[in-house]
């Protein structure tokens, strides 16, 4: 079984071009995601690892570490970041897992127990990972993306789901295509008194959507 929801993350440690990391360790008691990939050198992993490390004053913004991961090794990973520098004319400082073993994309349930690495392998061969997962504080696990081959991720989506959920760690909700600076929802279990009390002024729509700023 995969990670699903509210799941902590696993206490593994894994290798990576900047060395050992243990993931309970690196993501701490802040906020982190892992962007996973199939391959090395290919077109659409280059394009979004690219937008990742353009990203990098937004992610120190959040207070939220990043880590790729990819099925290869670490010699590869290092040759990769130099197009990934060159596309992005951005410096690719966040690490990347060498997953040539898929420990990860299984224990994250992003591939099948019994899949393997055949030589001469294409990106099809793990086309699954293809995965964003963000933790939060307390190490576990608050959404999760999977993306096809075919269909880069939207990367201002990731920020406003990231900003989304800091949002509603302060007790709150976000309405469909909630941005920074506009209403969150008031939980239905908070009466309007505490709502009151907590908020100041809010709107109610119906019984069950309140509306406020915060």
């Amino acid at each position: 079984m995969g990670l699903r929801i509210n799941d902590t993350i696993p206490d593994m440690t894994v290798e990576t071009d900047q060395g050992s990391i243990n993931l309970q360790e690196w993501v701490g008691d802040g906020w982190a995601i892992l962007f996973s990939h199939p391959k090395d050198f290919t077109p659409v992993c280059t394009t979004e690892f690219g937008a990742v490390a353009q990203l990098s004053d937004e992610w120190e913004k959040r207070g939220t570490k990043v880590m790729g991961i990819s099925v290869d090794g670490v010699e590869d990973h290092k040759k990769w970041k130099g197009d990934i520098e060159k596309l992005a004319g951005a410096k690719a400082g966040f690490p990347i897992i060498a997953d040539d073993d898929l420990e990860v994309a299984k224990a994250f349930d992003m591939l099948p127990a019994d899949a393997y690495l055949p030589d001469g392998r294409t990106a099809a061969d793990s086309a699954t990972v293809r995965s964003v997962f963000i933790f939060g504080p307390d190490k576990q696990l608050k959404l999760t993306m999977t993306y096809p081959m075919t269909v880069g991720r939207n990367f201002a989506e990731i920020l406003r789901a990231l900003d989304g959920l800091q949002m509603s760690a302060r007790g709150v909700a976000t309405p469909a295509d909630w941005r920074p600076g506009e209403d969150v929802i008031i939980p239905p279990t908070v009466s309007d008194a505490d709502a009151k009390e907590k908020f100041g002024e809010f709107e109610t729509i119906f019984p069950y959507l309140r509306k406020t700023k915060i």
